[in-house]
């Protein structure tokens, strides 16, 4: 069985019961490490990926959900050479630690400034509360965020 739906813009067919996770896909047959298993039960944040451009937690979310639709991961946010803004501001401020939480807190904040191109603080802190960050590190990425924010409406 499997089913197929857009990965960070390439069609793919995922070989994995309808019933299994997203997550369990996308960390499985799809090879793709960054979408993270925190808790399970939609409580951390780190499994959070975007299905047609909103935040949906890929640790409860069945892959049968997704047929037919767009997916992105934090890979296909950017790359290496073309960091997209959220995750240049992540590096250049050195806004992580341990980094467990950071993908999917940069999906949250790709969704927020979608949504919000110019969010005050209290916005961003409003949107990054569901994320759980064991190092601390809030007040670094909410300034990476909002640093972003001004690079996107550039």
């Amino acid at each position: 069985m499997s089913t197929s739906f857009h990965l960070n813009g390439a069609a793919v067919a995922a070989p994995i019961e309808p019933e299994a996770s997203l997550l369990a896909a996308l960390r499985g047959p799809l090879g793709l490490s960054g979408t993270r298993f925190g808790c399970g039960a939609e409580q951390c944040g780190a499994c959070l990926v975007l299905v047609d451009d909103l935040p949906q937690f890929a640790c409860t979310l069945p892959v049968s959900a997704v047929d037919g639709r767009r997916v992105t991961t934090v890979e296909g946010l950017g790359t290496a050479e073309a960091p997209h803004p959220v995750q240049r501001a992540l590096l250049e401020l050195q806004a992580g630690q341990c980094g467990f939480c950071l993908s999917g807190i940069q999906i949250r904040a790709v969704a927020l400034l979608r949504e919000v191109p110019r969010p005050s603080e209290d916005q961003v802190r409003a949107a990054l509360d569901p994320h759980l960050c064991r190092c601390g590190s809030h007040n670094r990425i909410i300034r990476a965020i909002l640093r972003a924010a001004e690079e996107m409406a550039l």
